[in-house]
């Protein structure tokens, strides 16, 4: 039998086909610009209105994908046949066809990197480039900003909630789609998880991956001591066992007759607290004291904190539905608004006045304060060319592009992960608590202030 043949119109996204991972609009718009020969220099930025509710601050994530995009993006032949066909573009000239096949990303891109925590209406991405290709992007870089953000904020604090204990990412089958299981596992390690069970996250990423076994496998077997034993023969040093598939004492009695190592058990229903006493004192009585109980189980951060706080014995946590959605607030409502371009070789600042989502103008820097032993104290916004508000204060907009070409070195996700970690220890103790935290001061400059009322005066609000 001949194997099947690929689709043409396969929904697997890829290098090939991620032009057109964009809403109509942007190129309608982009079609608009050239029409009517809006080709300056445009400022945009991406940034979070508010905060989530139940988070005192956000993880950035997703750069990395961020960058990919907009170094490999182009337009070929088909997709380029597909705009043509597209009834919406019938009066447009071939001069916006040509354009986008000879486009390439040209402009400069500035971010906060990977792993540090913000706050509202702090520019994640900030984006210079012609206004025909900034427009462009904006769906891409939202989509992937937006996922990734929400996960690694959630992960942060599941790990918070856990505090010594190990936390790992088991939600692929619960993701949005099999890509998005690898965004998750990657945003999640960032946000603190120490593995995934994800094996292309692991490849494509060099997360450490981690598993254990199935329901299935022990019923699939003669008995739950033969499930055991055949498990640890095919595994002897990478055993850890699901011991509740029955009843999980008698699972925890039978995975102590295991003989040689048997690094962990793992329970996935019924009172996981208690279980967890009780499982540990069988273990500890037949001299298993280094073998770890790891709980699972529709688990979150508030779930983790009372299992803690009711001392229950669980080593490891792994964590999948509610981080990988970020079930609590499953849609971050990150944005990208236009707040600078060039008309006539004059730049203008630009400022969206609508109740509740009117935006801070001018292309500008956020820069972060710390104290003395480098605790941070407030965060301020200011144009770009006011410089930084006080010796002590850093930038976290860095130069990710430069004329189209990227200037950033990517770090890897370790050493990602670490800067996570290291940066959100610097926070306030007050936000470092899954309730009841504080309020992170971010201060808008005198500058934008006076650029805001002048601007507000011009169109007579």
């Amino acid at each position: 039998m001949s194997a099947p043949k690929k689709s043409p119109n396969s929904l697997f996204l890829t290098r090939e086909n991620m032009v057109l991972a964009t809403d109509l609009y942007q190129l309608t718009m982009m079609a608009a610009y050239l029409e009517f020969e809006m080709s300056e220099p445009a400022t945009f930025e991406l940034f979070v209105r508010r905060l989530p509710r139940h988070r005192a601050f956000l993880v950035s994530a997703g750069l990395e994908q961020c960058i990919q995009y907009l170094s490999e993006l182009t337009f070929d032949g088909d997709d380029i046949d597909f705009l043509r066909a597209h009834e919406v573009f019938a009066n447009i000239s071939g001069r916006f066809f040509e354009r986008l096949r000879a486009w390439k990303f040209s402009g400069n891109v500035a971010g906060i990197p990977e792993g540090v925590p913000f706050f509202p209406n702090e520019a994640i991405l900030q984006i210079r480039a012609p206004l025909f290709e900034a427009q462009l992007i904006e769906t891409y870089l939202l989509s992937t900003i937006n996922y990734q953000v929400s996960v690694a904020s959630k992960a942060a604090r599941v790990a918070m909630a856990a505090g010594d204990r190990t936390c790992v990412d088991f939600g692929s089958r619960r993701a949005h789609g099999p890509q998005a299981g690898v965004y998750a596992a990657r945003a999640s390690y960032i946000g603190g998880m120490v593995a995934t069970s994800n094996l292309l996250a692991g490849k494509l990423c060099g997360i450490p991956v981690t598993g254990t076994a199935a329901h299935a496998f022990t019923m699939a077997c003669p008995s739950e001591d033969e499930a055991f034993r055949r498990y640890h023969a095919a595994f002897p040093d990478h055993t850890t066992l699901l011991i509740d598939t029955y009843d999980t004492l008698r699972g925890a009695v039978r995975a102590t007759h295991i003989s040689g190592e048997l690094k962990g058990v793992r329970l996935d229903s019924g009172d996981l607290a208690q279980l967890s006493k009780e499982v540990r004192l069988i273990l500890d009585a037949e001299g298993r004291d280094s073998t770890r109980i790891v709980a699972s189980g529709d688990l979150n951060e508030y779930k983790i904190r009372a299992l803690l706080d009711e001392g229950a014995k669980i080593d490891a946590f792994g964590v999948g539905t509610e981080m990988v959605t970020s079930k609590d607030h499953p849609a971050l409502g990150g944005v990208y608004k236009l707040v600078s371009r060039q008309v006539a070789g004059v730049e203008q600042a630009a400022m969206k006045l609508s109740p509740g989502k009117a935006t801070y103008p001018g292309i500008k820097q956020f820069w972060r304060e710390r104290d003395d032993v480098g605790r941070c104290v407030r965060d301020v916004m200011q144009l770009a060319s006011t410089g930084a508000p006080s010796p002590r204060a850093t930038p976290l907009l860095v130069p990710i592009f430069e004329r189209g070409e990227c200037v950033y070195s990517l770090p890897d996700i370790t050493a990602t992960r670490a800067r996570c970690q290291t940066e959100i220890a610097s926070l306030p103790e007050s936000l470092l608590t899954i309730e009841g935290f504080g309020e992170y001061p971010v201060e808008v400059g005198a500058d934008v202030s006076e650029l805001m009322v002048r601007l507000r005066a011009e169109v007579g609000e």
